[in-house]
């Protein structure tokens, strides 16, 4: 049986947090490996825990950026729902808005 193929659908929250990124080449590594989420998503990045239970994440532009997406087995689907830079104790940092998000119930 082949694997199905998905569709990587960006959320509005997510394209919107990628605008602010200067480097154009940055954005565009960004948007290739979510791309590369379209084959076996489950199988890629590492689940997220604890209040991010659901989601899970990869790494781009050489580790320094996270990509949280979340699979939708029924509609064949991948929703990327942030990306941005991994900076631990930044309020910049994409754990730390995803936070943020998720309290204000902008990251589903």
């Amino acid at each position: 049986m082949a694997t199905p193929t998905y569709t990587v659908r960006w959320t509005k929250t997510a394209v919107k947090r990628l605008e602010p990124i200067p480097d154009k080449r940055i954005q565009r590594a960004i948007y290739t490996r979510a791309g590369q989420l379209d084959h076996d998503p489950e199988q890629q990045g590492i689940a997220l825990l604890g209040e991010f239970t659901g989601f899970r994440r990869v790494e781009a532009v050489g580790k320094r950026y996270r990509i949280i997406y979340r699979v939708e087995r029924d509609e064949v689907a991948v929703a990327i729902v942030l990306a941005g830079l991994r900076k631990a104790g930044d309020k910049r940092d994409v754990y730390a808005l995803a936070k943020k998000l998720l309290k204000q119930g902008l990251l589903r």
